[in-house]
């Protein structure tokens, strides 16, 4: 498929021809959902923790005798009815990280890749690049390109200045080819990528 190229300025700069393996999928639903739902899980921290009966600070003394109170019998105050008593299967520290194949990852990438091309929120630029740091000045060629919501995926390396210029844009982040990932391009409405990108992305799936 042809897509047309723009500059930062909005100028026409050519097309470029994408490749119908990658970016002319049927998107599916439910491996996009499993990519996103194992990259989530690998990004909790898991420290969630509840002291349980053996780890509160309370006497281990008998609470009272045995027999002959008319109470029911206790033996401890630690116990998790009680307050200040341990909490009865409460969260512990674990990792939520699970194993997800190495073909299904690349697969949900290229069904989110193609998901963006479908609904025509992909756009192709030329280059990346800004002459000054200057936020204000980057802010009105995004604007003429209609991106207030926008994941900008670059080459191996992102131009120092632009990069700059970028990260005080609220809704759009920037990231070099490498960090391109299947839940930063969906929770973004615009998905740009520049030739370079376009370049490193079908050098990968060859």
């Amino acid at each position: 498929m042809d897509l047309a190229v723009t500059t930062l300025e909005g100028k026409d700069a050519g097309k470029v021809t994408l490749s119908d393996a990658i970016f002319d999928l049927d998107p599916r639903e439910d491996i996009l959902s499993r990519v996103v739902r194992w990259q989530l899980a690998k990004r909790q921290q898991g420290t969630h923790h509840a002291q349980g009966r053996a780890e509160v600070s309370r006497t281990g003394a008998k609470m009272y005798r045995q027999k002959g109170t008319g109470r029911a019998r206790h033996s401890s105050a630690r116990a998790p009815q009680f307050r200040g008593g341990g909490k009865a299967h409460g969260p512990q520290d674990r990792s939520h990280a699970h194993d997800l194949p190495k073909k299904v990852r690349a697969l949900g990438l290229r069904h989110a890749l193609s998901a963006k091309a479908r609904a025509n929120d992909l756009i192709v630029l030329d280059d990346l690049s800004a002459k000054e740091a200057k936020t204000k000045a980057l802010t009105g060629s995004f604007e003429k390109l209609g991106l207030s919501d926008a994941l900008i995926v670059g080459g191996a390396e992102i131009d120092i200045n632009f990069g700059r210029a970028a990260r005080n844009i609220p809704h759009v982040d920037v990231l070099p080819v490498q960090g391109i990932n299947v839940y930063d391009i969906l929770r973004r409405g615009k998905l740009v990528l520049s030739k370079a990108a376009i370049e490193a992305l079908e050098e990968r799936f060859k």
